[in-house]
């Protein structure tokens, strides 16, 4: 469980860190309405899936599932000046909800945990901008960070990574995800996938000082996670108010 009230050692910040924290003052998040079948999130998931040829051409050009509308769904468009870069959605798990992707592929693996009352956050959905992510090679952390303040916000237990083989190493090197399964395949997608994890308990403070543009203001969480939204807003990131503040791990 994580609440803020006790100090987490301040560190020096890394050039990468702040450099990364100076991209963030041109950084937007959107979470999206999810009735709205042609926002832009869903065409820029078909068209970096299109690219790699994961997916078939479909007239639409957007890709959307049947976990889009579940009541534990929280889907984002990340923005650099005013252009859409990334998205990502992740799904909250209860032993009460377990809807998600992960778990519809890998039930055996975490129905076990949910029995035992663990909460976990599934993200998954993970695309990126072709060109955006030439210009800006730090776009998986700044899309990464939407999930790094949900679990934060919901105070789960576990992070799952449910990823490509090639991508394992960036999950067990930054969040320090340990395996779960062996690689199995996914609804529509023509690639293994593997199930990692971590534990949000053991690894969020160092991962916060390792980091320090993981960091938030509970303002910042409540416009993300707190209520479902039936319009568009954005919210800029806290990260230079929330340096200064300190977490409990409990």
């Amino acid at each position: 469980m994580i609440n803020a009230a006790t100090t987490i050692e301040q560190e020096p910040i890394s050039k990468f860190a702040s450099g990364l924290i100076d991209l963030m003052d041109r950084v937007e998040y959107r979470r999206v309405v999810v009735k709205d079948e042609f926002d832009p999130v869903y065409r820029l998931r078909y068209d970096a899936y299109r690219r790699e040829e994961f997916i078939p051409i479909n007239a639409r050009e957007i890709v959307r599932d049947e976990f889009e509308e579940l009541p534990n769904a929280y889907c984002y468009g990340i923005y650099i000046d005013d252009r859409l870069v990334s998205s990502i959605r992740f799904h909250y798990l209860t032993s009460e909800f377990r809807d998600s992707p992960s778990h519809s592929v890998f039930t055996d693996v975490l129905d076990p945990l949910l029995d035992q009352g663990y909460t976990m956050l599934d993200p998954g959905r993970f695309t990126v901008d072709y060109e955006a992510s030439l210009a800006f090679p730090a776009i998986p952390f700044l899309t990464l960070r939407i999930p790094t303040l949900a679990v934060w916000h919901f105070s789960v237990k576990y992070c799952l990574n449910a990823v490509r083989p090639e991508h394992a190493a960036f999950y067990k090197r930054v969040f320090h995800s340990t395996q779960f399964s062996a690689e199995r395949y996914y609804h529509g997608l023509s690639f293994p996938m593997v199930l990692y994890a971590c534990d949000i308990p053991e690894i969020y403070g160092d991962l916060l000082r390792r980091y320090p543009f993981f960091r938030s203001t509970e303002a910042e969480r409540q416009a993300l996670f707190g209520s479902n939204p039936q319009t568009v807003s954005l919210v800029r990131p806290s990260v230079r108010q929330a340096t200064g503040a300190h977490l409990k791990l409990v």
